[in-house]
């Protein structure tokens, strides 16, 4: 039974605790773009011949000549802290209220969203009922939280359709297929089109050319290296505190796991940290941190300009992140050493020990997760869905993704759009191409050819003169692209989960920090040790209530 929203205030202290996803899923910044004259064989004009058809059936209002009163709805927009950019108000935003607002008599309100306090700002604006007419997520088991809060409206896929023609074209299936909590009709989701070659870690090539060796393919010959790099007074391997986003141990998952063990441990906001492929990944970086191959101050770098700092000062000889043509590593790490090469030691999918496959985590069919908020009304909900269904029009999105032709981006004789990267007009756009603005509709731009989107990505991901780390990057996906494990979503809430994420996160980070840094000696009884405090603090409960469901069949799993 879902909870009533008062209880939201209750819980506004345990959000604040909770770790978002900052990627990726999604949290990147720009991908390949969408050529608007690739894709413009859907008009504005058929969108709403689509909506009068419909509209004499006689089931819905038709608004597309415009709502009789005005009315407001209210957009959420992340908040990245971009300096001299204000979300809510900027040339964009006018835009959109120009363009669509005017023509539908409805005044866009864009609500800024704090994203690394995301489900704080949201919990506080549903408890004192001004959280925005769209609440969302990037993650299902927070989505599912906020509706189990009773924070969402179930959706009529009628009405969506009726108002949103193209939008739901796209995305019936996935919405049909992932949209439905206990039985209820509660999300709507953006399109996603994923690729997985913009995240990257670097090595010092000429650190290993230095020791004569090859840049490491396997966890072995990872460590090999690592030793000689200590022999030679050299870096250490990088590694930034882990403290949400779980998704540290698919490397390390053993085969011939079932698809059942899949839906107990995989899991974004809680670390499973009573299984097999936790301890194997503990017990691997122990080795490491006793040999002194790890950086023996990991768990002091909290975040991704700590790490960053370490790989360009030269402190440790590698670096994880998410590649773009903006990124300053390279610049500032060769002004620190000028003769310093790069090459790529792996992509999304990790480089593994013997016996073990590159798992990684695959995103699935769907990017952003959206619900309506409980308390907008049915003028509120119908305009949202209208504003959905303009947004999707190709044109629009090339705007919001690319800016003014001519003034903002060109178009080459290969169909694809170019920033101009030295544009600091009214019309520049956000520092990740104004992607929280159109990831409510696809979470990455695309061309829709793998072939065009990788040419186009070369630019918008790497510096100039790096775009060969981008192709590395693609062909270690390639070779590994049938490795993809996508988490199963359970159709029910998982309750005891959102009991107890907040203090099994702080207990994970005392205990992964505890195994890693124990001697060697010492790991097993520790390991075992504070599996059982996480399992009293609260897992037991989430594992018996995951099984309950699995048995239940509330559960999807993807094909």
């Amino acid at each position: 039974m879902r909870k009533q929203t008062k209880r939201a205030a209750a819980i506004v202290m345990a959000a604040a605790m909770t770790t978002t996803l900052l990627a990726g899923c999604g949290g990147s910044g720009s991908s390949a773009a969408a050529s608007e004259s690739a894709e413009s064989t859907t008009s504005e004009a058929s969108s709403e011949a689509s909506t009068g058809e419909a509209a004499a059936s006689g089931s819905y209002t038709d608004y597309s000549a415009g709502f009789p009163e005005r009315v407001t709805i209210q957009i959420p927009v992340y908040d990245r802290g971009f300096e001299n950019w204000n979300v809510a108000d900027n040339y964009y935003t006018q835009w959109v209220q120009q363009e669509f607002g005017e023509k539908y008599n409805v005044d866009v309100e864009y609500v800024a969203i704090s994203r690394s306090n995301e489900v704080t700002d949201y919990m506080q604006m549903i408890a004192a009922g001004t959280a925005p007419d769209i609440i969302m997520h990037y993650d299902m088991p927070q989505a599912v939280s906020y509706y189990d809060e009773g924070a969402m409206q179930d959706i009529d896929y009628d009405e969506l359709a009726f108002y949103a023609p193209t939008y739901w074209a796209k995305m019936q299936e996935t919405i049909e297929t992932y949209g439905t909590i206990d039985d209820h009709q509660a999300f709507i989701f953006a399109e996603r089109d994923p690729y997985y070659y913009n995240w990257v870690t670097l090595i010092r090539k000429d650190w290993c050319d230095q020791v004569g060796m090859e840049v490491p393919t396997t966890w072995e010959e990872l460590q090999e290296v690592l030793a000689a790099w200590q022999e030679a007074g050299l870096g250490t391997y990088n590694h930034e505190l882990i403290i949400g986003s779980f998704t540290y141990f698919y490397p390390w998952i053993e085969e011939g796991t079932t698809d059942e063990e899949l839906a107990l441990y995989l899991d974004l906001n809680v670390a499973p940290f009573t299984w097999s492929a936790t301890e194997n990944y503990l017990r691997a970086f122990n080795e490491m941190y006793n040999a002194g191959t790890l950086d023996p101050n990991f768990y002091l770098t909290t975040d991704d300009a700590m790490e960053k700092g370490k790989f360009v000062s030269g402190e440790c000889g590698t670096y994880s992140f998410y590649m773009s043509n903006g990124t300053d590593v390279f610049t500032s790490l060769l002004a620190n050493d000028p003769d310093a090469e790069v090459a790529i030691l792996n992509s999304t999918p990790s480089i593994v020990a013997e016996g073990y496959t590159p798992y990684y985590y695959e995103y699935p069919s769907y990017g952003m997760i959206m619900g309506i908020n409980s308390q907008s009304t049915d003028e509120e909900r119908a305009a949202v869905y209208m504003f959905l269904e303009w947004l999707s029009q190709p044109e629009n999105l090339t705007y919001m993704q690319y800016g003014v032709e001519g003034e903002t981006y060109t178009v080459g004789e290969d169909g694809i759009n170019t920033l101009v990267a030295d544009y600091t007009g009214e019309a520049a756009l956000s520092q990740n191409q104004n992607k929280d603005y159109w990831c409510l509709v696809v979470e990455s731009i695309t061309y829709g050819d793998e072939e065009m989107d990788l040419t186009a990505n070369k630019s918008l991901l790497a510096p100039a003169g790096y775009e060969d780390l981008i192709q590395q990057s693609y062909d270690m996906c390639k070779a590994n692209e049938d490795a993809g494990l996508i988490s199963p979503i359970f159709t029910s809430v998982v309750e005891s989960s959102a009991d107890y994420t907040a203090d099994l996160k702080a207990l994970w980070q005392e205990a992964y920090v505890a195994c890693i840094t124990a001697a060697p000696e010492d790991f097993d009884a520790t390991y075992e040790e504070y599996c059982q405090e996480y399992l009293d603090a609260g897992y037991q409960d989430i594992l018996d209530e995951k099984q309950e469901l699995i048995d239940a069949g509330s559960v999807i799993y993807a094909e």
